[in-house]
């Protein structure tokens, strides 16, 4: 195998940063390696989404995956964790296909929480930017503490690891749309 070949099958684990901006707003950042319409897809689509979302370190199953990605759709996803489920909601506020999503996320005592990733391809790479403002900094610290904000550089690592496999999929595919002239 060559070097191309090895680098191709390996994903390349791109740094993630992850920024407190305000006392109320967090950014995390991160190249994933494949073009925005499949990373839209891998956020968008719950049998793509099912496969990247939980961090395989958290212990934590995933129950089901509901996701009605229109403005005004919801999401719902339970997770079984040491015996309990929890649960995390809400709903799609805007849907811009392959480029941005915003959604809340109700299920907090705190007040709801909103979140913003955008999607900005060059060169086959896609530049992630999660955005999420919280109702209050304290709902921001609780988060912080419960750790619930740390899972997001091995999820996307997870995220890598899935675009591979479309990637793969869809080039051996004969319905992968390619034309030749």
């Amino acid at each position: 195998m060559d070097e191309r070949n090895a680098s191709e099958i390996t994903p390349r684990k791109n740094p993630t940063a992850v920024e407190r901006k305000s006392e109320r707003e967090l950014v995390v950042t991160r190249t994933v390696n494949g073009p925005a319409r499949l990373v839209f897809q891998a956020w968008t689509r719950a049998e793509l989404f099912s496969r990247w979302w939980v961090p395989k370190s958290f212990g934590l199953t995933l129950l089901s995956c509901d996701m009605d990605v229109r403005v005004g759709g919801g999401y719902r996803l339970v997770f079984s964790h040491q015996g309990s489920t929890m649960e995390f909601f809400g709903t799609y506020l805007e849907v811009t296909p392959h480029s941005r999503l915003v959604w809340t996320n109700d299920e907090g005592d705190a007040g709801t929480t909103v979140t913003t990733v955008t999607f900005d391809e060059n060169d086959g790479k896609t530049l992630l930017v999660v955005h999420d403002l919280y109702p209050s900094k304290e709902a921001l610290d609780a988060a912080v503490a419960a750790g619930s904000t740390g899972g997001l550089p091995e999820q996307l690592d997870e995220l890598d690891e899935l675009l591979i496999s479309l990637e793969s999929s869809l080039e051996s595919s004969p319905e992968s749309g390619t034309a030749t002239k």
